[in-house]
């Protein structure tokens, strides 16, 4: 079945992108310099950010225009640290270039939003955002401060450093998007900062191999101990008893955060609720992914591919309904 699904989903996928509905989001302009914006901040979060994308589908079309402007600005943030990062390694480039760059982007961001025209797709498409949606400057500054911790630390002591640097990478990104999807109570802020720690969190397991190889931990050194496991076990990357059990007590707390989540879904707009359901069960199901794999996150990446991500969408359905 998951096979004709996949069949069907990539004959209907060039044929959907030719459709009224997938092509109004961006038709709906009538600025030509607007259009290519939005058309560029959509193309990074398809190319990068799969569940995400798949959701914000699901939104009115000036929504999904403020989704995209917005994963394209976190991006933007991401790749820059990203590559800096390799340079610093290679000694190509100096930590204080780069904040020197970081220091440029957040003066060209304040012209942003004293309405001053910037030459730069990302910003032009966040520029227009902010006209109809009221997004902090605060939360994209909080948002390079946390993408900048990857510069200077590669190791947590405790879950509360884990915790400040996932609030910032991600929670923020979460009180964001909500500006843009919509609330009927302020609660709904609070649930969106759990939704971004389980999702970091889930980052954080998917991903250990990955950072160990970048000589990363982002697994809390507490944890570490009180699970009896040694940095150089960890970079054997052996999957035995221990580590089982530190990964299981890990899948727990992200999940704990995934179930605080939810009570703020039913607080946001109506017409958003259906796409942050999605997002949540899809990337929630990367832990079951790990469970599935035996806790191999070493050599073994956890995802899920686009059939089964669509696959959720019955089950959030008849969810949404029960709710209502």
């Amino acid at each position: 079945m998951t096979n004709i699904l996949s069949i069907s989903y990539h004959l209907i996928r060039p044929l959907y992108e030719k459709t009224s509905f997938h092509r109004s989001v961006i038709e709906d302009l009538k600025d030509d310099g607007l259009k290519n914006a939005y058309s560029h901040c959509r193309f990074i979060t398809r190319k990068h950010a799969k569940t995400f994308y798949m959701a914000t589908r699901f939104l009115p079309n000036d929504k999904q225009r403020g989704i995209f402007a917005i994963y394209g600005l976190c991006r933007y943030l991401d790749d820059l640290v990203d590559e800096a990062e390799d340079l610093i390694h290679d000694q190509k480039i100096t930590i204080n270039q780069v904040d020197e760059k970081l220091k440029l982007f957040k003066r060209r961001l304040i012209d942003v939003y004293d309405g001053k025209i910037v030459d730069d797709p990302i910003l032009t498409a966040f520029s227009d955002t902010l006209k109809k949606f009221k997004i902090s400057i605060e939360l994209p500054f909080l948002l390079m401060e946390g993408v900048k911790m990857d510069l200077v630390k590669d190791r947590f002591e405790t879950f509360e450093e884990v915790y400040d640097y996932s609030y910032k990478v991600a929670s923020v990104v979460g009180l964001m998007t909500c500006e843009v999807f919509g609330y009927v109570d302020n609660d709904a802020l609070d649930y969106a900062v759990d939704l971004g720690i389980a999702m970091q969190l889930t980052n954080i397991l998917r991903d250990v191999g990955e950072d160990l190889r970048r000589e990363r931990i982002y697994i809390p050194q507490e944890d570490l101990s009180k699970f009896d496991i040694t940095e150089e076990e960890l970079f054997e990357g052996k999957v035995n008893e221990k580590f089982t059990k530190l990964m299981k007590f890990q899948v727990e707390r992200a999940n704990e955060y995934y179930s605080k989540a939810d009570l703020g879904i039913p607080l946001l707009s109506s017409d958003s609720r259906l796409p942050v359901y999605l997002a949540r069960h899809n990337y929630s199901r990367i832990l079951h992914k790990i469970e599935e794999n035996n806790y191999n996150v070493f050599d073994t990446r956890a995802y899920l591919n686009y059939t089964e991500k669509l696959a959720m969408l019955p089950r959030v359905l008849l969810e949404m309904k029960a709710a209502s």
